[in-house]
């Protein structure tokens, strides 16, 4: 079985709390070939009191930078940030692999403010 499929150890509340899942709509995206992995560069606005932050995401197979402006993605918000070649991610963006290991954006049914807070 793949890593990605082992179901992991379970966790408290407590332990699922301290992960700050917010809601953001990207207000900028741009391609970012020099990554390891092609990938786009995002601007998300989560609202007060996040503020816009920035994320790399490896998302090309579906999307692309047109595509994504104005849409709603959900991201973890309080992990530290993290070097991608040249670039500084300050959030991850969530999404599922399909068949392939391709990312899926999760998906946010119905517009819900900026800022949002998973629970």
């Amino acid at each position: 079985m793949s890593k990605e499929r082992e179901v992991k150890p379970e966790i408290s509340f407590a332990d699922f709390d301290r992960v700050d899942i917010r809601a953001g709509t990207i207000v900028e995206a741009e391609p970012y070939p020099e990554a390891r992995k092609p990938s786009i560069k995002l601007k998300i606005d989560f609202g007060d009191p996040v503020g816009i932050k920035k994320s790399a995401a490896q998302i090309t197979r579906y999307y692309s930078p047109e595509t994504l402006v104005g849409r709603q993605v959900f991201a973890v918000v309080n992990f530290p940030p993290r070097q991608i070649g040249k670039f500084m991610s300050e959030v991850l963006t969530l999404g599922f692999p399909d068949d392939e290991g391709e990312v899926v954006l999760g998906a946010i049914e119905r517009r819900v403010p900026n800022g949002g807070r998973l629970f």
